[in-house]
């Protein structure tokens, strides 16, 4: 039976910067939940941020491709770096998704971390970019699909590809 490593905000867990989480009811992941297939997972938790916390954008519209290569830093409003924690929630994550054999993740958009088409420009003014968060980037990179949070059906439909072709 295929896992699936899923934000832990969208699952209720009060892990986001302000302390609160972006839940989302389906029947779907309801069922996952049943079948206990919900690897839950807050890659920013994972990599030493607490609970809350600043705020956090990575600089320049730049994406997740230059804060893996090193040419581009995830910052606070003030201007704090804390990359470093966003890069080993990302090697954490795909650490468990290799650990536990996981080819699926259903992650929240617009987050550093987890966005998969659309992330905060860095200027702290509520504005996205076109872009990944560093876990959903490295995830992909890796081979593991990655789905957001409106496209829980679409992940249902990739999970019984999967497992039809086991």
């Amino acid at each position: 039976m295929q896992k699936i490593l899923v934000s832990a905000c969208l699952l209720g867990r009060r892990v986001r910067y302000d302390g609160g989480a972006k839940t989302i009811e389906d029947d779907i992941i309801q069922q996952w939940r049943k079948d206990r297939r919900l690897v839950v997972f807050c890659p920013e938790v994972a990599g030493g941020l607490p609970v809350p916390r600043p705020p956090a954008e990575i600089e320049n519209a730049a994406g997740a491709e230059a804060v893996l290569a090193g040419d581009a830093r995830i910052r606070t409003p003030h201007g704090a770096d804390v990359t470093p924690f966003f890069l080993a929630g990302a090697r954490a994550a795909l650490a468990t998704v290799r650990d536990q054999r996981i080819r699926i993740a259903l992650l929240k958009e617009s987050s550093p971390s987890c966005g998969l088409r659309r992330v905060y420009d860095g200027s702290f003014g509520k504005t996205t970019t076109p872009g990944s968060g560093v876990t959903a980037h490295l995830l992909r990179k890796h081979g593991i699909a990655v789905f957001t949070e409106e496209e829980v059906t679409a992940a249902q439909a990739h999970l019984e590809s999967l497992e039809q072709h086991a």
